[in-house]
């Protein structure tokens, strides 16, 4: 037989078997419960200072810089910081606690992503400023949404994303990071729910790690 004929002696055989209704209950599937869930994952840490080590060590990983705060009047100045180091000309940022401040303290032209703008404008900034919903230790991953970050393309288009966000919001796992979720937005979940880990980066060419190919290249995580 040859190949051709093996391809579609396959595609016979598998046409034969009845696929179930899309939405249709499989009582064969055993639920699996959080618990269950969760003794499957990596693990996690048991109090905010291993979490927030763990989220560390996962960033580096990830080539994403973590940076903890002691205290929330620590972060213009090292936001003003890593402008300068930079070369920052203009940021685009969102309406927020966090990225109003951040905003005041930088004093650089300033792009509202939740306000009237054109969207090609915002690969003209150097740095995103958004906040988040959660971030997630045992993964190193930032969790976001369209609602709290300004829309979908903030975090995506200019090539620096600077994550301002709390200590309240550094949980352990994923079913913390939804628990966030639905407390915050219970059943009117936003359009959009992001879970970035480390910076945009593909190993498709040759099997060679590219970071920036499809989105920032650096990734900053303040947390106050």
């Amino acid at each position: 037989m040859s190949e051709r004929e093996n391809v579609f002696a396959r595609i016979r055989e598998a046409l034969a078997v009845t696929a179930p209704r899309p939405g249709a209950a499989h009582d064969a599937t055993p639920e699996v419960s959080p618990a269950d869930a969760r003794s499957v994952l990596p693990p996690v840490g048991a109090n905010f200072p291993e979490n927030a080590a763990l989220f560390q060590k996962n960033a580096l990983e990830l080539k994403a810089d973590f940076v903890l705060l002691n205290f929330a009047n620590e972060l213009p100045a090292r936001l003003t910081q890593l402008a300068t180091a930079e070369g920052w000309k203009r940021i685009a940022t969102h309406s927020g606690e966090l990225t109003d401040a951040a905003g005041r303290a930088l004093r650089l032209p300033t792009l509202l992503a939740d306000g009237r703008h054109d969207p090609r404008e915002l690969e003209q900034c150097d740095a995103g400023l958004t906040e988040c919903d959660a971030l997630v230790a045992q993964t190193g991953t930032v969790v976001l949404t369209s609602r709290g970050a300004g829309g979908r393309a903030l975090s995506v288009l200019p090539p620096h994303h600077v994550v301002l966000a709390r200590r309240a919001q550094l949980v352990g796992g994923l079913p913390d990071a939804f628990a966030l979720l639905q407390a915050q937005y219970g059943a009117s979940y936003p359009s959009m729910i992001s879970f970035i880990t480390g910076p945009s980066r593909t190993g498709d060419i040759e099997r060679i790690l590219v970071l920036g190919a499809h989105g920032p290249k650096k990734l900053t995580i303040f947390c106050v």
